[in-house]
């Protein structure tokens, strides 16, 4: 091993490269569960493939009125949602090699189709399968051993208890013991010495018990168009005390109908990057820990813009005077 990976890192954890930065951390930082650690995470993680052939109706996440909308005018309303449903714009891939560990996966089963595949989905439908994603991370986690992903499956439109049982399958073939059981230790000293790379966290009661899968991981949504209000119930959910486990401090912003009528020429990009100065204020101000008012995963969207990576990295330098 090179001294960094015997020893760590000892510059600022900002610099760090992002690829690779779980195993250049600080030696004390390796025996810290991953849900005290400051972790970058992004919102809607698949998003960057969205099908603009899709005619399928806009799903049952998107405003009442606009689903009304898309249902009788279609070709109008269509390049709305397209651009206020992107969340990020790079692969998970990419995402993966700027320092994202924590992607947020929803799964749908596109309606009238008759083959098992699944997508993803934010209003519309990916081009790419699920299982073309997971093979895509299974191949980055090969190249970079001492990485730990936590993969959240959530939402799961239009499965049935079958389709679950296939991803469940399809998730255990693709990473086979690279899974984390939810009985282990997250600590990335005892996870590197095992050899587990990846968590998941499976948000639905499927049947029969599954030691490889973890339960929910908390998403603290906002629900705020404004960085002034997603920051103040941030704040309200900090003084009511974190979870015990994992948990995401959610910093992506949400738009509503009367928000995008007023923003006909905008996109969802438009206001993300326009709030992220005072949004990255905040992140700044964090602290990881077991703490009651401390954080663990920072999501955000189109997290490989700007800084919100390595300022989350670098929080934990804060639990630096605690682990030496």
């Amino acid at each position: 091993m090179s001294s960094v990976e015997t020893t760590g890192y000892h510059g600022s954890l900002r610099d760090l490269p992002t690829d690779n930065w779980m195993s250049h951390l600080p030696r004390s930082l390796w025996d810290v569960p991953l849900c005290n650690l400051a972790i970058p995470g992004s919102h809607n993680t698949v998003t960057y493939c969205l099908d603009r052939n899709d005619r399928s109706p806009v799903d049952l996440t998107q405003p009442d009125m606009l689903r009304k909308l898309d249902k009788y005018m279609k070709p109008l309303i269509r390049p709305f949602v397209y651009k206020w449903a992107i969340t990020q714009e790079c692969s998970v891939k990419e995402q993966l090699d700027a320092g994202v560990r924590y992607c947020d996966l929803r799964i749908a089963h596109r309606p009238n189709d008759h083959s098992s595949d699944l997508y993803f989905y934010h209003g519309v439908y990916t081009t790419v399968t699920v299982e073309t994603v997971l093979k895509e991370i299974r191949e980055w986690l090969d190249s970079h051993p001492r990485e730990v992903v936590i993969l959240s499956f959530s939402h799961f439109q239009g499965l049935s208890q079958d389709l679950h049982r296939l991803l469940i399958e399809t998730i255990r073939n693709v990473f086979v013991t690279k899974l984390c059981p939810k009985t282990e230790s997250t600590h990335l000293s005892n996870l590197w010495h095992l050899g587990y790379q990846v968590i998941v966290s499976y948000e639905h009661a499927v049947l029969g018990r599954h030691e490889d899968l973890w339960g929910p991981v908390p998403y603290w949504w906002a629900n705020k168009c404004r960085a002034d209000l997603l920051v103040e119930e941030l704040e309200c959910r900090k003084r009511r005390g974190r979870p015990g486990g994992f948990f995401v401090a959610g910093i992506n912003l949400t738009e509503d109908l009367k928000y995008i009528c007023s923003h006909p020429t905008e996109s969802l990009k438009d206001l993300v990057t326009s709030t992220y100065p005072h949004l990255l204020e905040w992140v700044k101000a964090q602290s990881p820990g077991s703490g009651s008012a401390s954080i663990n995963i920072i999501a955000g969207d189109f997290v490989t813009e700007g800084q919100l990576v390595p300022i989350v990295i670098s929080l934990n330098e804060k639990l630096l005077q605690w682990t030496q």
